[in-house]
């Protein structure tokens, strides 16, 4: 994943891990750089890992929000996010209510529902509540307000040895301001406003008192902005806020296609999913870009935006475009240690808030991946297959080339034709592919691996790069350079496929270390080798083996490494966890290779998670323990939850099982082998577009194949099916 849950910093862990979140069925809102962690009431409260909060440009503004009838909490009856992830809303009731012994207030009478709303820095809420009794009550309602303006690090549970000054809380006639000084000079200020006077306000809590005639309906209205030093006030308008976030979701999905089945429980794994990642994207001056995750990784990431962009590319080339855009902007253009940046190197994170402004971490601008340079070609690559963008191709190849002088210069420290990496910063990644815990790469016995590392799948990313790039230079113009490219990727697969291959485990080794021994580690990287192509034929036989086999497949999909491996834990971060973007990744490279079979299984599994989990989100990981009858997967306690290529796992799961890819040149989009398994009798995929066309299909399942009929058809594109 992005950042891994054991780096220390100033001797504390980088990622916390030390409880649970106290309810996995959490509740969040995001827009732009503001996103919000409810529990189910609606409520911010300091409890678990006690990650709940509003936070904004990587600040917690906001660390409690808590409402109470007459001093109780109330009675839950509902809490749903809308299909679009625009709205929270939430029912509730009061208890049975005394005062001096005598019951005042009868449980079920009172109806309190919360609607809350996130647009632009703001988060709106609407009370109403509603007498169904049939006397006159008289209530007491308080919201306990405050706010620590931490950084999203300190949430996590890095120490800070000074912090700046978190301000007295000024209370005004409708109003609650809060404040803090940072140490960056920017004075952050969380102001709340009230539709009402308040009675009083009393140790940060705003008391309303409010009688309800029989069948009485009365509303509050609560908005929280997010300010600070410099920026424009907030729009604090209900009404406009409401309407600007549908139409956003209106004006996004014109331009999406999207995906309906006859499986009304597979179709809310895909709504929800698709749903996931339009929330997760946030408008850049560069344009769309899926940031990785919520609570912990709201940014952009290299490898967590090129990935997902893959994911979602069949179905929306635009954010492609968009992460690209970004990334190409953000590209390292000098040598810095501090930061693990080197000439041509593609970002692997970037950070706001007051931490990162400082130094405290090296993640303002931070470089330290070794496969988010070559899956920057990939994506590239991908993207003009899908959309025949040339123009955008040809701004950004100086980009491209770049990346590959990264690749042949810096990725390849020592000449040998493999892409390693090692740490340059004091306080950065220690491992730099996609499982960077410290403890991920790791030699048969358990023994870390020593820098300078080759992972396996680096090598794959980087020779399906090469392809890539030799297309995009054909397509520049530039013929020599395309060939030369081609004689690289050949030349690395010869050398891979030679050095990497374990005969004693039947298996590609996960990496090599410092000293070019192998670390014969069977892994789910593995899976990743298979997508790029990189692996003989006569190879992917015994790894499709290897992914399948009992010890890695748990049931709910392909362990990190399997359950034979000394350092298997199913409750680790990549040492026997269960990622679904990485077996949607898998499932590709097992269908490139033809196996179709193997690819529906993943699917299925993971569907069979996504009804097991709240709101048929897909958290980032699960822990890879045995699926048993009548059990859910075993959640991971800090796991973010939505997070963007566990969105996306789904649509690339689809693509591998309908062998679905674009042909620009064509233009053409071609088939090969589709199946679907036996719980979809129809697919339909309306609203792909390609340059100027459209389209919409069906696919039907039959005994023993699929038959594929074009519903409407705008413009030129041609459907290729082999089977």
């Amino acid at each position: 994943m992005a950042t891994s849950d054991v780096i220390q910093i100033d001797d504390e862990w980088y990622v916390l891990a030390s409880s649970s979140r106290a309810d996995d069925r959490s509740r969040v809102l995001k827009h732009g750089e503001t996103f919000a962690v409810f529990d189910r009431y609606g409520d911010i409260q300091h409890v678990g890992i006690g990650e709940q909060g509003i936070y904004h440009e990587g600040t917690r503004y906001l660390s409690t929000f808590e409402m109470s009838v007459n001093d109780h909490r109330l009675l839950l009856l509902n809490s749903t996010a809308k299909q679009d992830n625009t709205l929270l809303t939430v029912d509730m009731t009061t208890p049975d209510l005394y005062k001096d012994g005598k019951l005042i207030i009868c449980k079920g009478i009172l109806h309190i529902f919360r609607f809350k709303l996130l647009w632009d820095g703001v988060n709106y809420e609407n009370t109403r509540i509603l007498n169904y009794g049939e006397q006159p009550i008289a209530i007491s309602l308080a919201y306990h307000v405050d706010a620590d303006f931490k950084d999203i690090f300190e949430v996590r549970g890095t120490h800070r040895k000074k912090r700046g000054k978190v301000l007295p809380h000024v209370f005004s006639d409708k109003e609650v301001l809060l404040g803090y000084n940072g140490l960056d000079g920017v004075n952050r200020r969380t102001r709340i406003r009230f539709s009402e006077s308040p009675e009083k306000f009393e140790n940060s809590a705003v008391h309303f008192t409010l009688t309800l005639l029989p069948k009485e309906e009365k509303k509050l209205y609560v908005t929280i902005a997010c300010e600070r030093d410099g920026a424009p006030p907030a729009d604090v308008n209900y009404r406009r806020a409401l309407s600007k976030s549908q139409e956003a979701v209106v004006s996004t999905s014109k331009h999406i296609g999207n995906v309906f089945s006859s499986n009304e429980q597979f179709n809310d794994w895909i709504n929800r999913s698709a749903a996931d990642l339009r929330m997760l994207t946030t408008q850049t001056p560069k344009g769309a870009y899926p940031y990785a995750g919520v609570p912990w990784f709201a940014t952009p990431f290299g490898r967590d935006g090129i990935i997902t962009a893959l994911q979602y590319l069949w179905l929306d080339p635009s954010l492609a475009r968009g992460v690209l855009s970004f990334l190409a902007t953000h590209q390292s253009d000098k040598l810095e240690p501090a930061s693990d940046a080197e000439p041509g190197k593609i970002l692997h994170e970037t950070r706001l808030g007051e931490m990162a402004e400082l130094g405290e971490v090296p993640f303002k601008l931070y470089y330290g991946s070794a496969d988010s340079t070559p899956l920057f070609i990939m994506l590239a690559g991908a993207y003009y297959d899908r959309s025949a963008d040339h123009a955008f191709i040809k701004s950004i190849w100086p980009n491209i080339k770049r990346a590959l002088s990264w690749v042949d210069k810096y990725g390849d420290c020592d000449g040998d034709g493999f892409v390693e990496y090692s740490r340059h910063s004091k306080n950065g990644l220690l491992q730099q592919g996609w499982k960077d815990s410290n403890d991920s790469i790791f030699h048969q016995d358990g023994r870390p691996a020593e820098a300078p590392i080759a992972l396996c799948e680096v090598q794959g990313y980087v020779y399906e790069a090469k392809l890539q790039a030799a297309k995009l230079a054909c397509l520049i113009g530039d013929q020599k350079f395309s060939d030369q490219l081609l004689g690289e990727a050949k030349q690395l697969k010869e050398r891979f496929n030679q050095v990497f291959w374990c005969n004693d485990i039947s298996n590609f080794a996960i990496a090599l270390d410092g000293k070019k021994r192998s670390c014969c580690v069977p892994s789910s990287n593995v899976g990743h080798v298979l997508y790029t192509g990189i692996a003989n034929e006569c190879y992917a036989p015994h790894v499709a083996k290897a992914l399948l086999s009992s010890e890695s497949f748990n049931g709910w999909g392909i362990r990190t490494i399997p359950d034979s491996v000394v350092r298997y834990n199913p409750m680790s971060y990549h040492n026997g966890s269960i990622w679904p973007h990485d077996n949607s990744i898998a499932a590709m490279g097992l269908s490139r290779y033809g196996f179709k079979d193997e690819a529906m299984k993943i699917l299925t599994v993971l569907f069979d998670a996504s009804i097991s989990v709240d709101q048929h989100r897909l958290p980032e990981l699960f822990c890879g323990f045995k699926r048993f009858p009548g059990q859910g997967p075993t959640l991971y306690p800090v796991a973010c939850s939505p997070q963007a290529w566990a969105s996306g796992s789904v649509f690339q799961l689809l693509q591998a099982c309908l062998g679905l890819s674009f042909s620009a040149e064509n233009p053409q989009i071609r088939f090969d082998h589709p199946q679907l398994p036996d719980y979809i009798d129809t697919l339909e995929v309306k609203n792909l577009r390609f340059e100027n066309a459209e389209i919409d299909l069906v696919i039907y399942r039959h005994t023993n194949d699929v038959g594929i009929n074009v519903l409407r058809k705008k413009g030129d594109i041609n459907i290729a099916v082999v089977v």
